[in-house]
């Protein structure tokens, strides 16, 4: 079996363009970009898409790695200790990000001092998916759920992640169901005990349940966007199945690097992920994997953007608090 844990991933020209020490240009080696979660779930996919573009950008290689488990925080704490020299980057989430430090008690890094934010990349909405023996809408299945015994489960990425978030008050919203969470490494490993029949219920982007809801391997339920989505519209959306109005939630995706990058370093970052950003191919390429890709920016307003997010997201945490410790 193929190891896609790690796997090199060349920018044309890289030996041509590449320079033997730091300081005459950057960058001048191999970048090392971790994935804080397993290979094959959504993260992971743009992860790849990512390093592969910006590998053409910088004209060298981009090393992907990645570093699954507590909900990304593994992987987050590794480029938090690397050198500042932009040779270490993070492939962040709305989890490890906007909601680590609101969920979690002891936590290990500060997502806002312990990282430099380089581009605000976009995502992919969640999306709420079943084994295909269980019932065929979520009103259909919440009553399942609540006549069940032993109570039925589903899968996630991690506790405190935001598709645990999201999951928990989606069954607030239904009014309390109970439906016991069970954390995983990441999205890959929860689909595939949702396929093989383990779990009742998992929930994923919508571009990662894409496949499986059509090949009929699972059934998509709901997904968390304001208006159906033009890739499955059959499947209605949280806020219509559950008639809450408002109800979406979108896994975002940026880029950080450890504090202290010399600016030249990380404004070369941030032009090189402009370029791919801006490029009608790549966001066409992300489009079909169900991505919807940020418009170009800067450091800073990617910043804002993380900020803005976390105190969107402190009072729905407040809020849910118990169900999350649960």
């Amino acid at each position: 079996m193929r190891d896609f844990s790690r796997r090199t991933i060349l920018g044309a020209g890289a030996a041509a363009l590449a320079t033997p020490a730091f300081g005459q240009a950057f960058p001048a080696r191999p970048i090392r970009l971790v994935i804080p979660f397993p290979a094959g779930g959504p993260t992971d996919v743009y992860g790849r898409l990512y390093a592969e573009r910006i590998a053409r950008e910088l004209g060298q290689s981009v090393v992907v790695e990645n570093r699954g488990g507590a909900a990304g925080a593994i992987g987050a704490q590794e480029v938090k200790r690397a050198a500042p020299d932009g040779y270490t980057l993070l492939f962040g989430t709305a989890s490890t990000h906007a909601l680590y430090n609101l969920v979690t008690r002891q936590p290990q890094y500060d997502a806002a001092k312990d990282f430099v934010a380089v581009a605000e990349l976009g995502g992919g909405p969640l999306c709420w998916l079943v084994h295909p023996q269980q019932p065929g809408t979520l009103s259909e299945f919440l009553a399942a759920a609540r006549a069940a015994q032993p109570p039925m489960a589903y899968g996630s990425p991690g506790t405190g992640t935001l598709m645990h978030l999201a999951t928990e008050i989606l069954k607030r919203e239904a009014g309390g169901v109970q439906i016991n969470h069970i954390p995983y490494r990441g999205a890959a490993p929860a689909m595939n005990d949702l396929v093989a029949g383990t779990l009742a219920m998992a929930v994923n982007t919508l571009g990662a349940g894409l496949p499986l809801h059509r090949g009929g391997r699972a059934r998509m339920l709901a997904v968390a966007t304001a208006a159906r989505a033009p890739q499955a519209p059959e499947v209605p959306t949280a806020a219509e199945a559950l008639n809450r109005p408002g109800f979406t939630a979108v896994l975002w995706h940026a880029v950080f690097a450890p504090p202290g990058v010399p600016a030249p370093v990380l404004a070369r970052l941030s032009a090189a992920t402009n370029a791919a950003l801006s490029d009608n191919a790549f966001r066409a390429q992300l489009a079909d994997a169900g991505i919807a890709a940020s418009q170009p920016g800067t450091p800073e307003s990617a910043a804002a953007f993380i900020a803005a997010e976390t105190a969107r997201y402190r009072p729905i945490v407040e809020a849910i608090r118990p169900e999350l410790a649960g």
